[in-house]
């Protein structure tokens, strides 16, 4: 039986209270013996017991082999094993233990010592030239620099954010020019808000011609694209830091430190590109021996060791990643603060916060320290220092100290901020230490994404005030209209605090604007009186000349109404005659008067027309690619059509063996079978995949009484239904299409079958007939059909049936007053009526949904096909009627892209027509033959004066 753990002792502080978490999670494991919990966490039964046991906060990872071994969410406790090294230190550290945290017996809690002590790591600042000594692990990079340079007059050090290109310039590669014999002149410099005034201050302190050459080292150069922002000035800059070190008898060499996520930026100058071209070092990671001597080598130099392990972790952090060495160095200062004694550990690595969190630690302890307002301050403070990207990261932005405020609650962030590395307040001006914070602090990145675009307001009026002070604040410098609005609006919202100069940039932009206002009130109340009296004079002459005016635009109005109706009932008499001038006649027609009718007969003599069998052609049909078109004829054959738009189709094959009648064809969902029915009852499967040489698959009957009268194929292309005279529908397996099986009949039609479809899922099939009747049916096992719906859906017989792509609309034709009807059929047992549509004056024996299912087209007896919107089923609106047939309109189809709509009529014809009326009548003139004639004009339209509607 295991031995009972020693009860905690001592005040409830926060170790106790973490020892006794730990004990409570052992307990809900079932109290496993500390021998089981060892030889599942891999770590010794007196270090596991020690976890417990309330003396001293255990190692992070013995914390989590612990948590893990006892079945806990490791992820929880490292967040409560950081909480409670973050309360430990912020005990009192003036003789603090953590005795004070509530247990007498508990060992000291390690502290940095008091003093000016100089640590061996600068955490988040850049090297500076004085830090050389325990700045290693890029020697490297600097001989490839000065090899450069030995080359080139201008060279550009390229890497990202964190990379450690300061810290290179500054501790690694101005040391050794210092050290050069002869010695060399070096001026540093970053470019700030005004890079041609630095600019100058650094060449003309260079010593005089004939000694040796000045090197110019431009640090962060990005900052001509992020705090200069005067393109013209940041222009000249550029080039005559160029021209500086390539102008012959040049005694200037240039080194840039240019961001990795700028080089976009540079190459939109064309004196960068070759020095980005030709001498360009690229900082990248460290190596893994480069690191271990970035890590050791300052703590060895300051008397210190690096525990194995912290240098194992490090290590295994930082390799192979960009961008990493702040908070690296952070992590190091951090863990040289909670060394013990001489020796930098693992565990007060963990302490600190790891290496990602020893950053987000240290400012989350400065906030924790500020009061109230001073948080708010600090949260203002820190956003106006940070640029942000448009197109890159968000980077640092130097500010004027002047900026901030001068009371004590500024003076107390900005005091404690300096201290702990986040900012540094050097030569008047403050800027984030490192551009790491950004990405490493959550809290300032949760600031930056609450409200980007106020702070984008802040910054630009932060730049014009700027720009303003420097012209003299000149009034034509300030903000008006809705730039100013945006000003007072992120005043009165108390979310940021002015800077003097921007507070005085809005009120007086504000006094201008009231100025201004009162001025054009002034102007405005002269205008009005003078105004007044002129439209005294105006209003009598007017009301006569209008009144006259809208009389003659009436007279006129009506007669071009009626010029215009005549005429283009002319163009479409003159369609099958005379094509060319019949387009012309309805082109006039319809500038004349722009109404529906003359738009229809307009579009009516555009169609695209040609014979396409000796008789009536009674079924059309598109190939699903669009390249080929079938008809079906009263002349008992078929035929294949090459079409490309509304181009006029071409015929390519025959299709002969019927002996009555084709009524139906239909292609395969892959285009590459068509089945065609006729009359004698028999189908015919072809295949079409070479359009001029179809070959006869097969040929079956599907029922002789009265004839077969519609054709189907199943989406998945493996089924065939046929209906005809006998009131029967038939469904066919064609997966092999040379050996067709019946698998069931549909019976229930009191009457022929004029139209049979199947519904996109596949699983309903609707079909029509003579007897008026919709009926519905399952055919999910197409061997055992089942009935879902019966409906009398037209009074004098139904003859089309067919689906909206959506599967959720239903369109029938017949006869009867509406003589196209739309059902819901969402719910296929329970078909409920949207909407009848009216307007052919006789039965209507096709119908179509576009693919696109916003268009229905119906083709009727009365020789019109007419367009129909239904976007809305419940509320269609008629859109086209199109005209040309001589006699009755038999069938009708879209295009597979829904460009084209082709009608075939029992006069012969095939018709194409666009299916964009816009687009058409844009395009009217190219179908428009020999240009009207005067004499063509006057003998039509004597009272309008020539004017041919095509050139």
């Amino acid at each position: 039986m295991a031995r009972k753990e020693r009860p905690l002792e001592g005040d409830d502080g926060p170790l106790l209270r973490f020892a006794a978490a730990l004990r409570r999670l052992r307990h809900e494991a079932g109290s496993p013996p500390y021998r089981e919990l060892a030889h599942r966490a891999h770590y010794s039964v007196a270090t596991l017991s020690g976890a417990a046991s309330g003396r001293r906060l255990p190692s992070l990872d013995v914390t989590l082999s612990y948590v893990r071994a006892c079945g806990g969410d490791p992820r929880e406790w490292e967040r409560r094993w950081h909480a409670v090294a973050l309360e430990l230190r912020a005990l009192p550290s003036a003789g603090a233990s953590r005795a004070q945290a509530g247990n007498p017996r508990a060992e000291p809690c390690p502290e940095a010592p008091a003093g000016p002590l100089r640590g061996p790591y600068v955490g988040l600042a850049a090297f500076r030239t004085e830090d050389a000594d325990l700045f290693f692990g890029r020697e490297r990079l600097v001989d490839d620099i000065l090899t450069m340079l030995s080359r080139k007059r201008a060279v550009a050090l390229v890497g990202a954010s964190g990379a450690g290109k300061s810290s290179l310039l500054r501790a690694g590669l101005l040391p050794r020019l210092n050290r050069d014999e002869p010695r060399r002149p070096v001026r540093l410099l970053t470019p700030g808000p005004r890079p041609g005034e630095r600019l100058e201050k650094a060449l003309a302190a260079r010593p005089e011609s004939g000694s040796a050459e000045l090197v110019l080292v431009v640090d962060q150069f990005e900052e001509v694209f992020t705090v200069c922002t005067d393109a013209d000035e940041r222009a000249r800059f550029i080039a005559a830091l160029v021209e500086e070190a390539e102008r012959p008898g040049s005694e200037c060499r240039v080194v840039l430190g240019v961001r990795a996520d700028f080089y976009a930026h540079c190459t939109r100058h064309i004196p960068l590109v070759a020095i980005l071209r030709d001498a360009q070092v690229v900082v990248g990671p460290m190596s893994a021996a480069e690191l271990r001597r970035a890590v050791v080598e300052p703590a060895r130099r300051s008397g210190l060791t690096v525990e194995g392990a912290l240098q194992a972790t490090l290590v295994a952090h930082a390799h192979g990643r960009v961008g990493v060495l702040p908070l690296l160095s952070h992590a190091l200062l951090e863990t040289w603060r909670r060394r013990r004694g001489a020796a930098l550990t693992l565990d007060g690595f963990h302490a600190a916060g790891g290496f990602e969190g020893a950053l987000a630690q240290s400012a989350e302890r400065l906030h924790s320290s500020l009061t109230d307002n001073q948080q708010r301050l600090a949260q203002q403070m820190f956003v106006h220092l940070v640029a942000l990207g448009e197109g890159t990261e968000d980077t640092k932005r130097p500010v004027s100290r002047t900026e901030f405020g001068q009371d004590a609650d500024t003076a107390t962030v900005l005091a404690k901020a300096t201290a702990l590395r986040l900012l540094t307040l050097d030569d008047g001006r403050v800027e984030l230490t490192h551009e790491a914070l950004i990405r490493a602090w959550p809290r300032l990145r949760g600031w930056l994404t609450d409200d980007r675009e106020r702070l984008r307001t802040h910054r630009q009026l932060s730049d014009a005030a700027r720009a303003w002070e420097d012209l003299g604040r000149d009034p034509g410098a300030l903000y008006r209209g809705a730039r100013l609005a945006s000003a007072r609006d992120l005043v009165t919202s108390r979310r940021v605090v002015l800077a003097p100069v921007e507070s005085a940039f809005v009120d007086a932009g504000t006094a201008a604007e009231a100025a201004a206002r009162n001025s054009a009130r002034r102007r405005a109340r002269r205008l009005r009186h003078l105004v007044a009296l002129l439209a005294v004079l105006v209003v009598v002459a007017a009301v006569a000349t209008v009144d006259a005016r809208r009389a003659e635009d009436e007279v006129t109005r009506q007669r071009n109404d009626a010029v215009a109706q005549n005429l283009a009932e002319t163009a479409t008499e003159l369609v099958n005659t005379e094509p060319g001038l019949a387009v012309q006649m309805g082109l006039t027609a319809y500038r004349l008067a722009p109404t529906a009718k003359t738009r229809d007969a307009l579009l009516s003599t555009l169609m695209t027309s040609v014979r396409g069998h000796r008789k009536e052609v009674l079924a059309v049909a598109y190939r699903p690619d669009g390249r080929q078109m079938a008809t079906a004829s009263g002349d008992h054959t078929a035929r294949l059509w090459r079409v490309h738009g509304t181009d006029r189709p071409a015929a390519v094959a025959t299709l002969r063996g019927h002996g009555d009648d084709v009524r139906a064809v239909v292609y395969r969902p892959d285009g590459r079978v068509l089945a065609s029915g006729s009359a004698d009852g028999g189908v015919r499967m072809w295949d079409t995949a070479i359009p001029s040489r179809p070959s006869l698959l097969v040929s079956f009957t599907a029922g002789r009484r009265g004839g077969l009268r519609s054709l189907a194929y199943s989406p998945d292309g493996r089924g065939l239904a046929t209906a005809g005279g006998d009131g029967t529908v038939r469904l066919w397996d064609v997966a092999r299409p040379s050996a067709p099986v019946l698998l069931t009949r549909v019976t229930g039609h009191r009457d022929t079958v004029r139209s049979v479809a199947f519904s996109p899922n596949g699983r309903t099939l609707a079909s029509v007939g003579e007897d008026g009747a919709l009926r519905l049916t399952d055919i999910t096992r197409p061997r055992r059909p089942e009935p879902l719906a019966t409906l009398d859906a037209h009074d004098t017989g139904a003859f089309s049936v067919t689906f909206s792509p959506d599967g959720r609309t239903l369109a029938t034709a017949g006869g009867g007053r509406t003589p196209v009807r739309l059902w819901n059929v969402t719910d296929p047992g329970h078909p409920t009526l949207l909407a009848g549509l009216s307007g052919h004056t006789d039965v209507v024996g096709s119908v179509v949904f576009s693919p696109d299912g916003r268009t229905l087209a119906s083709a009727s007896d009365d020789r019109t096909v007419r367009v129909w919107g239904v976007g809305r089923p419940a509320h269609p609106t008629a859109l086209t009627t199109l005209t040309g047939h001589i006699t009755a309109v038999g069938s009708v189809a879209f295009s597979p892209d829904g460009a084209v709509l082709a009608s075939a009529g029992f006069d012969g014809t095939i018709r194409l027509a666009g299916a964009d009326p816009a687009r058409v009548i844009d395009d009217a003139c190219a179908h428009s033959g020999p240009r009207i004639t005067r004499a063509q004009w006057s003998a039509r339209l004597p009272y309008v004066a020539y004017a041919p509607p095509c050139d």
